[in-house]
């Protein structure tokens, strides 16, 4: 256990309850997707991967042989932290895959499957370097941010938690999201260790559309394999139509102006996100690619607007849409 002491003392993080020796019962048939070993790299080497978890060979995974009372957690609220020092090196690699992260969670929804993991990592370095603690409602990602905040649905049963995304994986083929151990007992995925799951990043002081509703089980399967995630009506935004509301702009306000709703390194995250805008009638949207530290990203902009007054007026329709508040680019 002298390596647990010293992975506890190197992140500074509060101690985590110790976990039943008896729980690794029925582990082989849950299980959170871990990767097979990977050597861990210095956190100040560029470009290669700190991964948490330290995973060992032939170790069971599981959660205690009862699962606990999860009633009394909070779960976590996003207010706006600065990226962790550890973890979010772009782009890193594992298992010979390259993986980019975000430059930023916002806009970012998607539909996949979710795995757990538990006892095998309680009390381990996660890739932040914070010690997993199953039984907190936290999260690991491939590509999002350290730290962000999702709200995580389950499709098969419509329940949903919000989670602290501050960990890196699964990397098990076909696999979006691992969970605590926590949060998956508050979706139901401990039983079978795996669900079909709707993830939307959370942004400090933005409303989220409501969770998507259950689906039959073959319904929620088909829609987290395809992965795409259908877009909600909600308010009908016509940029032509807001710009008319206001009254005409004055002197010196005449220009060329955008409105930058949201920034992807994944490309098909960005045409979703061009495809909910559109359908919401939102005109005219662009995406943009460029290059940012040697890598391509996905710009989805709203313009050209004719003036800064106008440019306010979409941005505000916009906000009321849970797109929070885009960027105000003028040339």
């Amino acid at each position: 256990m002298a390596w647990l002491a010293l992975a506890l003392a190197a992140c500074g993080g509060k101690p985590v309850r110790p976990t039943d020796p008896s729980s690794a019962q029925g582990a082989s048939r849950t299980h959170g997707g871990r990767p097979p070993p990977v050597t861990r790299a210095r956190p100040d080497k560029p470009g290669e991967y700190t991964p948490g978890g330290l995973y060992r060979p032939g170790e069971a995974d599981g959660g205690p042989a009862i699962p606990p009372d999860i009633s009394h957690l909070i779960e976590p609220v996003p207010t706006g932290e600065p990226p962790a020092r550890y973890g979010n090196r772009s782009p890193y690699a594992v298992l010979g895959k390259e993986y980019h992260v975000l430059p930023s969670a916002e806009g970012y929804v998607a539909r996949g499957i979710a795995s757990w993991y538990g006892n095998k990592f309680h009390g381990r370095a996660t890739s932040s370097l914070e010690p997993y603690d199953m039984y907190q409602f936290t999260a690991a990602h491939k590509s999002l941010p350290l730290p962000s905040h999702v709200r995580v649905t389950n499709l098969e049963n419509g329940r949903s938690v919000v989670v602290r995304v501050n960990d890196r994986g699964p990397f098990h083929e076909g696999r979006l999201i691992d969970l605590s151990y926590a949060a998956a007992v508050k979706l139901g995925v401990h039983v079978h260790g795996t669900a079909p799951v709707e993830i939307r990043a959370l942004q400090p002081g933005v409303t989220p559309p409501p969770p998507p509703p259950a689906m039959p089980p073959e319904d929620a399967w088909a829609a987290a394999r395809a992965g795409i995630v259908p877009i909600r009506r909600g308010p009908t935004v016509n940029v032509s139509a807001s710009a008319a509301a206001v009254p005409p702009a004055p002197a010196g306000d005449s220009g060329h102006f955008w409105l930058q709703v949201a920034s992807f390194g994944d490309a098909a995250n960005a045409r979703r996100l061009v495809e909910r805008l559109r359908e919401a009638d939102v005109a005219p949207v662009t995406l943009q690619p460029a290059q940012v530290a040697g890598r391509t990203v996905y710009r989805v902009r709203v313009g050209p607007l004719p003036s800064r007054q106008r440019s306010l007026a979409v941005s505000d329709a916009l906000h009321a849409m849970g797109l929070g508040v885009p960027t105000l680019i003028s040339q």
